[in-house]
C-alpha cells in the first residue's frame, strides 16, 4: 500500500506459489519486489511520497508482510522504509496448533486445523504423514531441544487474556517425533513464523493494524503477535471482531455481501486513511 499527497494506490506482488516454488522463495520475492519499488527513481515515477509506505496483507499474505516488516528491520538500509504494517487474520506461527482458537475452531469452515496444518506442510514441501502429529503438537514436544528456546514466544497462557483462554489447556507432549523439526527445520523459521521471532527483531517495527476474527483457528496467533509488538514498544491497533470468520472480508458483494465483511474492509480501510 502506498500513497502520496494527490492520491493513494496499492501494489499487488504476485509472489510464486507452491507447488512451484516453496519456502522461502515467497519471502524473497515479496521482499526483492518490495526493494525495488522502493528505489528513489521508481517512487519519483510514481509520485510516491517515500514517507508514507506501508505493506498489508490477509492470511498468507498477512506472514509475508509480517515476516517482510521484520527482514527490513534488521536491514540498516531498509529500517524505517516504511510508516505501517497492516495484517488481516495473519497466519504467524506452525509451533502450536492447541491454542484456545485451534482448539474451538477445530472443525470451522473455511479453515479447518486440519486444513491448516497441510498447508503449512505444503508451504515446506514436506511430508503428509506428519501432518496427524502435527495437529497434535508432536512436532514441538518437550524432547525437541530445537524448539526449546521457541514456546516462550508463543507461551498463550502468558500473552492471552482469560476472556481468550477459558478453560483451554495447553497440549504439550513429553515425548513426541523429533523427526519432523529434522526434516522440515523451516516450521522453527521467524521467515515463516514471525510471532516467534525475538524481541528485538520486534523492536522499532512500524505501527501496526492486526484484525482477527473469533471464529478463526488464526484467531490467537494475531491476538499474541499483537501483545508481542506492544511489549516491544510497538504502537498496535487490534480490531476484533466478534462474529468474524477467516477471510470474511472477501464477502462484500452481492450475493455475499456479508455485514461482517463489510464491516472488516470499512474498519481496515478506515485505520490506513487515519495512519498512512
Amino acid at each position: 500500500m502506498t500513497s502520496s499527497m494527490e492520491y493513494s494506490f496499492t501494489i499487488f506482488i504476485k509472489y510464486r506459489l507452491v507447488p512451484k516454488v516453496y519456502f522461502p522463495e515467497q519471502i524473497h520475492d515479496v521482499i526483492r519486489a518490495t526493494k525495488y519499488f522502493l528505489q528513489p527513481e521508481v517512487l519519483h515515477k510514481y509520485s510516491v511520497d517515500p514517507g508514507r509506505i506501508g505493506v498489508s496483507g490477509d492470511s498468507a499474505g498477512g506472514n509475508l508482510a509480517a515476516a517482510l516488516g521484520q527482514q527490513f528491520n534488521q536491514d540498516a538500509n531498509l529500517r524505517n522504509k516504511l510508516k505501517v504494517q497492516a495484517l488481516i487474520y495473519p497466519v504467524l506461527q506452525a509451533l502450536d496448533f492447541n491454542t484456545p482458537s485451534y482448539q474451538q475452531n477445530v472443525n470451522t469452515p473455511i479453515l479447518p486445523r486440519y486444513v491448516m496444518v497441510k498447508y503449512w506442510v505444503d508451504y515446506f514441501h514436506g511430508n503428509y504423514d506428519f501432518v496427524q502429529a502435527m495437529i497434535v503438537n508432536n512436532h514441538t514436544s518437550l524432547d525437541v531441544e530445537e524448539a526449546a528456546a521457541l514456546r516462550a514466544h508463543l507461551n498463550w497462557t502468558s500473552l492471552l487474556p482469560a476472556s481468550i483462554t477459558k478453560n483451554y489447556k495447553p497440549v504439550m507432549q513429553t515425548t513426541g517425533n523429533t523427526r519432523i523439526v529434522q526434516e522440515i527445520p523451516q516450521l522453527l523459521d521467524a521467515r515463516s513464523a514471525p510471532l516467534i521471532a525475538d524481541q528485538k527483531v520486534l523492536r522499532h517495527l512500524p505501527k501496526t493494524y492486526i484484525l482477527t476474527c473469533e471464529h478463526d483457528v488464526l484467531r490467537d496467533d494475531g491476538i499474541m503477535y499483537a501483545k508481542r509488538l506492544e511489549s516491544a514498544g510497538v504502537e498496535v491497533t487490534l480490531d476484533h471482531f466478534e462474529d468474524g470468520f477467516h477471510g470474511c472480508m472477501i464477502f462484500t458483494s452481492w450475493p455475499t455481501n456479508f455485514s461482517v465483511g463489510i464491516r472488516t474492509r470499512n474498519s481496515y480501510i478506515k485505520w490506513l486513511d487515519q495512519n498512512l
